[in-house]
C-alpha cells in the first residue's frame, strides 16, 4: 500500500550558486518531516545538493537566466525528489568510473557516483533541447 503524500513543494532557482543552501535546507526539513534520522538527512542533502549544483553548472552552465525547478513529494518514511535543469543533457553512462586507477586523482567526475551510493534510487529523464530531470527517492531505514 502507498503511504500518502504529507506535503509536495515545488522551488524554482536561478542558476545560482549561492541558491544550493537553500534547496539543502528546505530539503532537510522535508526530509525530518518525512521521519528520516539525522544520518539519512545528511545523506539525502549532500545527495541533493550536489545534482543542484550539477544542474546549475554542468546542464545550466551557470546561467542566470536559466532556472532549475526542484519537487519534493514526502510521505511518512520516504522522499522522492525531481531536479530539472534547462541544460542539453548528458548520457549517464558516459560517466566515467571514479574508481578506475586512471580516474582517481581527478577533481571532478564523483557526484553521480556519489549520489547512487546514498540515495535508494536515481533515474533519469531527458527531453531534447527541454533539460534533463534527476529523480531522487530515499527511504527510511
Amino acid at each position: 500500500m502507498t503511504e500518502k503524500v504529507i506535503t509536495k513543494l515545488t522551488m524554482i532557482i536561478p542558476s545560482l550558486p549561492d541558491q544550493i543552501q537553500l534547496v539543502e535546507e528546505k530539503g532537510e526539513q522535508l526530509a525530518a518531516l518525512a521521519g528520516f534520522s539525522e544520518d539519512d538527512r545528511d545523506n539525502m542533502a549532500i545527495a541533493l545538493t550536489e545534482v543542484v549544483a550539477n544542474a546549475i553548472y554542468h546542464g545550466n552552465k551557470g546561467n542566470p537566466e536559466k532556472t532549475v525547478t526542484i519537487c519534493f513529494r514526502v510521505r511518512q518514511g520516504s522522499i522522492t525528489i525531481e531536479i530539472t535543469d534547462e541544460g542539453d543533457g548528458f548520457n549517464p553512462h558516459s560517466i566515467a568510473d571514479p574508481l578506475q586507477p586512471e580516474n582517481l586523482l581527478k577533481d571532478s567526475g564523483r557526484g553521480i557516483f556519489i549520489v547512487r551510493a546514498l540515495m535508494d534510487s536515481v533515474k533519469y529523464r531527458f527531453k531534447p533541447n527541454a533539460g534533463t530531470t534527476v529523480v531522487l527517492s530515499k527511504h527510511v531505514t
